[in-house]
């Protein structure tokens, strides 16, 4: 298994704030926050929030000399949301090219997902091509794969809805961001969840029940340079999904952190550490076969 190094690579600084901006894709609005400047590092945001949410987070990937666009899902956060038919995984990924093209980021991105967005930014990195560069998952939906009781793996399918909610509330109380990333964490998603009830327990089913094993045995016949970053401590996302991700990706780079499903949200810096050593990946001799721990 590739591995970085235990030594940390050196954190250029931070960013001094995002700025936000607006275009269209096929005709509707779409809202999104920019920072940084250097190469295209594109962050898609997890169910129910908006990269407002992450704020401190983006700031510190800016912070390694990259530019990061994060643009609000569609039906999130300002953005238009897509209509029924579109509303998939596939619709999604055309979407975000639509995106792209809209900014005029025409080379190849380093694709970053979280919870959702990693499903989005899955299913984009087959769909699109050499537009997407590198990929890096974090705590990411796809593996379809469920162990109840730490018993036999199970599809994902199966798991049932009130062990998504107990988990969903359980690690949503482990973090421990500042006031205003917890008033972000709460507009997000009742705002989002208010302004379209049905739209919005739609895409939950669809991040529920994402199965994209197949898609990530195609990108590791490709050769796309995956990361994995894993907060340990995640319950919403359950471990056997984590391992079905790695196994169809042919045990890919895994960084590992001490943290819950929205570790990145509650750790900004070490977000920022763990970004710093994917992005340095490329120069940094492997010196470790254990995975990199925070």
């Amino acid at each position: 298994m590739h591995q970085h190094p235990t030594r940390h690579p050196r954190i250029v600084g931070q960013a001094k704030n995002t700025s936000w901006k607006n275009t269209l894709v096929d005709g509707r609005a779409v809202s999104y926050a920019v920072a940084g400047s250097g190469a295209p590092v594109v962050f898609l945001h997890g169910f129910g929030l908006t990269p407002r949410a992450y704020d401190r987070a983006l700031l510190r990937v800016a912070g390694q000399g990259v530019r990061v666009y994060a643009p609000a899902l569609p039906g999130f956060g300002g953005t238009d949301e897509l209509p029924a038919s579109e509303r998939t995984l596939s619709g999604y990924a055309r979407w975000l090219g639509g995106f792209l093209d809209s900014i005029g980021v025409a080379g190849p991105v380093t694709l970053v997902g979280h919870s959702f967005g990693g499903g989005v930014a899955i299913q984009a990195a087959h769909d699109l091509g050499p537009r997407v560069a590198r990929l890096v998952l974090v705590n990411s939906v796809g593996g379809a794969a469920w162990s109840p009781g730490g018993g036999s793996v199970r599809p994902i399918g199966e798991r049932p809805l009130w062990d998504w909610g107990a988990a969903a509330t359980g690690d949503a109380l482990t973090i421990r961001p500042s006031v205003t990333g917890l008033l972000a964490v709460t507009v997000d998603a009742v705002g989002n969840m208010l302004r379209n009830p049905r739209a919005f327990w739609q895409l939950s089913h669809l991040a529920r029940t994402a199965d994209l094993r197949g898609e990530l045995d195609e990108l590791a016949e490709r050769g796309l340079p995956v990361t994995l970053l894993w907060g340990g401590d995640d319950t919403f996302i359950p471990r056997a999904s984590f391992e079905s991700l790695r196994a169809a990706l042919r045990d890919p780079t895994v960084v590992t952190v001490a943290g819950s499903h929205g570790w990145l949200i509650d750790d900004p810096r070490g977000f920022g550490t763990a970004m710093a050593t994917v992005l340095g990946a490329e120069q940094a001799p492997a010196e470790s076969d254990e995975p990199v721990a925070l």
